[in-house]
């Protein structure tokens, strides 16, 4: 089922219409990549940020089922996000990174840094997200 994850999440509508794609799916380490569209950003260069945020999203949702006993239950969300935007992704691709740093019984913490494909930091965040 682990690796069922990116195809299942990527197919979904919203996913699917902002054009996501995993560059890595390891056990609590993901990289997504958002391909740059004129369309996500705020002024035909620099993503708007709740397209930032989806993409961060996604990532720490990955990184959660990345490494999840699937025996534990298979319903999910976001309980909380939090992101600081520090910089811009101008007409770049924006590669999420996500790390799940602890497990509980239902909660995953994860931290995620969105960079631009030279690497400089677009933003930072952290997800707690649960699995029931």
């Amino acid at each position: 089922m682990r690796e069922a994850v990116p195809k299942m999440m990527l197919g979904t509508p919203y996913l699917s219409e902002l054009g996501l794609r995993f560059d890595s799916y390891r056990p609590d380490e993901v990289t997504i990549r958002l391909v740059f569209r004129e369309s996500l950003t705020n002024d035909g260069s620099v993503y708007h940020g709740g397209v930032i945020a989806a993409a961060m999203d996604t990532a720490g949702a990955a990184a959660a089922w990345s490494n999840h006993d699937f025996s534990k239950g298979t319903r999910a969300s976001t309980v909380s996000m939090s992101i600081q935007y520090v910089g811009a992704a101008r007409r770049s691709d924006l590669l999420c990174r996500a790390r799940t740093v602890r497990r509980a019984r239902e909660l995953s913490f994860i931290e995620i840094t969105a960079t631009d494909e030279s690497g400089t930091v677009v933003a930072h965040g952290i997800q707690t997200y649960r699995i029931v």
